[in-house]
């Protein structure tokens, strides 16, 4: 049995032991409400064709939807921004509180910094300093604590408590997942033809609201999750049917580390009902991805964004004849460490 096989059978076969959920889950009515309120924040980014990965990969189309264009540098502007504009008077008054491996602080700062609210955010030690300098110069006050995200959202609990501040949290709020959602609806109205979406997964926030937009709206597109190697939480959270301890390991694609949270209501079971299937990349995957984006495209894509990419490059997904459609999720990236990984490239 191959790899991408055996990981396809995972939704189907914890269905039964997945642990329910009493919350509601966001629905495509809130990816629409989403839509009609983020856009003062948030740029609606183009989907550009690749005809030569469509090419490699005897695809009909490959498109590459560029949330990397977005103000802070990836999608994660749109849930941060659902979630604040949300807020009451009285809860912008408090300030609010979120835990990060990095974008989702970068974008809580941004939106924060923009509509006068302050914004605190725990991030791991194992948070590279330039994604920690990046939060302070938005606006953003950053706490470091721990060596994992989990332990950051630990500190992120004790804060929010002692401080009485509002939390946006980076995934699993139905207010962030319809955010993501919204990135569906562009590819829609910019592609109708789409078939196939390829979505980074870590703590599924991105992965929950575009799977459950798309199907919702056009049932038939097959969905497909790419998780890393070294952190693949949510993989194992559907084998067990709940939140599972993984450890962090050094990765290019460091913003798809840690786990799904310690509790998780909305996006284990959104992934579980809506994704089709599951792929796991590797780091010499990412980095032919990183390559491939810049060498043919000019692109200057951060590790977690081209797991898309890597998932093609490798031959780990079969997309024959399909409209294949996948977000470069973000451009936030040690130049120090991009440089390394292009340089390694020169002969792509």
């Amino acid at each position: 049995m191959s790899r991408s096989t055996s990981i396809r059978s995972i939704s189907s076969i914890t269905s039964e032991t997945m642990t329910k959920t009493n919350h509601v889950l966001p629905t495509i009515a809130d990816v629409w409400a989403a839509a009609d309120k983020i856009y003062s924040v948030v740029s609606e980014t183009p989907l550009v064709e690749s005809p030569a990965v469509a090419k490699l990969v005897n695809a009909e189309s490959v498109g590459l939807k560029l949330e990397l264009l977005q103000p802070t540098g990836s999608f994660k502007v749109r849930g941060a921004t659902n979630t604040i504009l949300s807020l009451s008077d009285e809860e912008r008054a408090r300030g609010v509180i979120t835990f990060s491996t990095g974008n989702h602080g970068r974008a809580v700062s941004y939106v924060a910094n923009q509509v006068g609210v302050k914004a605190v955010v725990c991030l791991s030690k194992r948070v590279p300093a330039y994604r920690v300098e990046a939060i302070k110069a938005l606006g953003g006050t950053p706490v470091v604590h721990g060596n994992s995200q989990d332990e950051a959202e630990d500190r992120y609990r004790e804060l929010k408590e002692e401080q009485g501040l509002v939390p946006v949290v980076p995934f699993d709020d139905p207010r962030v997942v319809a955010g993501q959602g919204t990135i569906s609806l562009e590819i829609l109205s910019q592609n109708p033809d789409v078939d196939t979406l390829l979505v980074p997964l870590s703590g599924g926030g991105l992965l929950a609201g575009m799977a459950m937009a798309i199907k919702s709206l056009k049932p038939s597109v097959r969905v497909v999750g790419i998780s890393i190697v070294r952190s693949p939480a949510m993989l194992e959270s559907l084998k067990i049917g709940r939140p599972a301890d993984i450890e962090e390991k050094d990765t290019l694609a460091d913003s798809l580390l840690g786990g799904i949270g310690r509790e998780n209501h909305y996006t284990l079971e959104l992934v579980r009902r809506y994704v089709d299937e599951h792929i796991l990349v590797d780091e010499e995957d990412i980095e032919k991805g990183m390559q491939y984006l810049f060498h043919n495209h000019g692109l200057v894509a951060e590790g977690a964004a081209s797991v898309g990419i890597a998932a093609l490059l490798s031959g780990k997904i079969e997309v024959k004849g399909r409209n294949v459609v996948m977000p470069l999720t973000g451009r936030n990236v040690s130049m120090a460490t991009y440089l390394s990984v292009i340089q390694k490239g020169v002969d792509v």
